[in-house]
């Protein structure tokens, strides 16, 4: 998010109604984003499209800034004074991978590269990825298939991939793992995700270790970056071309198994409190059941199988909510359902799936009449239910939680002929109110591919169209001075 903002009125606060921590930064900033969500939901708060522009190439948002010609020219969206530096002088910063295999990590401020970082060259590194948010990243190798020949051959690479991992605060080295088809079999896939290392393969089973353990028992040698370092009869600089990072982390023997499961497309996650996973029972069939149960012994939770009853094209999809409270969000065409888990009766080993809230699509029953003639000349009309994701009726399509603000925010279509119109609603997260509605002045086109962000005051939506054209639509928070409104009783009801 952006820079913490502070209106006037903090000043009239008194020390006594602020606390005793009143000039503690976290204080100031919950008092701020107070402000700031009566503010954007009041009703005489309007949104306008104040800047437009298209491109030939990719446009990216991130915490503020706009980004065009893959990052390097940058617009900031906002026009607030700048966050202070923390008490470490770290500045916020972006991380880029190279096609070249440089780790670079450039100020998001001036574009400036801080520091280079020259992975390696036995591998091409191609992905890059969070393990831990804001603290540890991972850069993943392209599968190693080896040549045509070796593969009409029969011979097999032993190294499938390979993982580097650093902390960022500060940028430091933890060491590169390889997968290894002689440790792991014949694995489609690996990532790390909090400090676990998940291993996929094509029969849809999915294994998790930990990364921890891993580098405490296989590490063979702690790396420094920009330190002298002789590996394999070769001395060179760490991080530094040619030399680059060598593989430090090889697994020799099966590391201890987390767990395991088995689920469609390995499709997997964890969450909810205490610690649940939901996953599809591995059968095509089953596409769009979704089964809940707890980690600790694969019991499945009460009303734990969650299927939505629609007819679409598009496939509903569930997830854990961003808010760490546990729930869950389960989205469909035409509703938005938030679940929770709850113990089952006093039974503190036993839970249950139960429904929140849930936001419904503004919509109509309707039926289409066709008329048939049958063979003796007679007219007879048959009716039959549209699809609940049929572009004439309003469709979710985006759902989204701004944590700052703790609200939920939900982008619903409707088109008509070729003409489609949307609207982005915020919704209580606590209660699923629908407290605000903006409508977007431009034409939504449902073949396109969209992203639509809220960041405090500002909403970007980012279109891509046919042929590579994108197009970037800014909308800027305005109130309206000369209404007075009673903003203090607008928070979160339930209905």
């Amino acid at each position: 998010m952006g820079p913490t903002r502070k209106p006037n009125v903090c000043h009239r606060l008194s020390r006594r109604a602020l606390g005793f921590f009143s000039r503690d930064a976290g204080v100031v900033q919950r008092t701020n984003l107070g402000i700031l969500r009566v503010l954007v939901c009041q009703e005489s708060t309007k949104f306008m499209n104040v800047w437009t522009t298209h491109s030939k190439s990719p446009i990216a948002y991130e915490r503020g800034r706009i980004y065009f010609d893959n990052y390097r020219c940058c617009i900031s969206s906002f026009i607030k004074g700048e966050m202070q530096a923390n008490p470490s002088d770290y500045k916020s910063s972006l991380i880029a991978l190279t096609a070249h295999n440089w780790l670079l990590r450039i100020s998001a401020t001036t574009g400036k590269v801080l520091e280079k970082i020259y992975l390696a060259s036995y591998c091409k590194f191609r992905y890059l990825s969070w393990d831990t948010p804001q603290e540890v990243i991972a850069v993943k190798s392209a599968q190693n298939k080896g040549s045509a020949l070796a593969r009409q051959a029969g011979i097999q690479q032993p190294v499938l991939l390979y993982l580097a991992v650093f902390h960022v605060l500060p940028f430091s080295l933890i060491g590169i793992l390889e997968i290894s088809k002689k440790i792991f079999g014949s694995v489609t896939d690996a990532t790390l995700s909090h400090g676990i290392l998940i291993v996929m393969y094509s029969s849809g089973l999915v294994r998790l270790y930990s990364f921890q353990a891993i580098t405490e028992q296989f590490m063979q040698q702690k790396l420094d970056l920009g330190c002298a370092c002789r590996w394999g009869g070769t001395t060179g600089t760490v991080g530094e071309a040619p030399f680059g990072i060598p593989c430090n982390i090889k697994i020799t023997d099966t590391p201890p198994l987390l767990f395991e499961v088995s689920s469609l497309e390995n499709a997997f996650q964890i969450g909810g409190h205490p610690w649940h996973y939901i996953i599809t029972p591995n059968k095509k069939t089953q596409k769009g059941v979704f089964h809940i149960c707890a980690l600790k012994d694969n019991s499945l939770a009460k009303n734990g199988i969650q299927e939505m009853e629609c007819c679409s094209l598009e496939s509903d999809w569930i997830y854990f909510h961003p808010d760490a409270s546990g729930r869950i969000i389960h989205v469909g065409p035409n509703q938005v359902k938030v679940l929770k888990l709850n113990e089952v009766g006093n039974n503190s080993s036993q839970h249950q799936i139960s429904e929140d809230f849930v936001i419904l699509a503004n919509r109509e029953n309707k039926k289409e009449n066709l008329p048939t003639i049958t063979a003796s000349g007679r007219v007879v009309k048959k009716s039959f239910n549209l699809l609940d994701d049929d572009p004439e009726q309003e469709t979710f399509k985006i759902v989204d939680y701004e944590d700052e603000l703790d609200l939920l925010s939900v982008v619903a279509v409707t088109q008509i002929d070729a003409e489609g119109k949307a609207h982005l609603d915020f919704h209580c997260n606590e209660y699923g109110t629908l407290l605000k509605s903006i409508p977007l002045a431009e034409s939504w086109d449902v073949t396109y591919s969209h992203e639509v962000y809220f960041d405090r005051d500002l909403v970007l939506h980012i279109e891509q169209k046919p042929s590579r054209v994108y197009s970037c639509y800014v909308y800027q928070m305005v109130c309206d001075p000369g209404e007075e409104e009673e903003t203090t009783n607008r928070g979160c009801e339930k209905e």
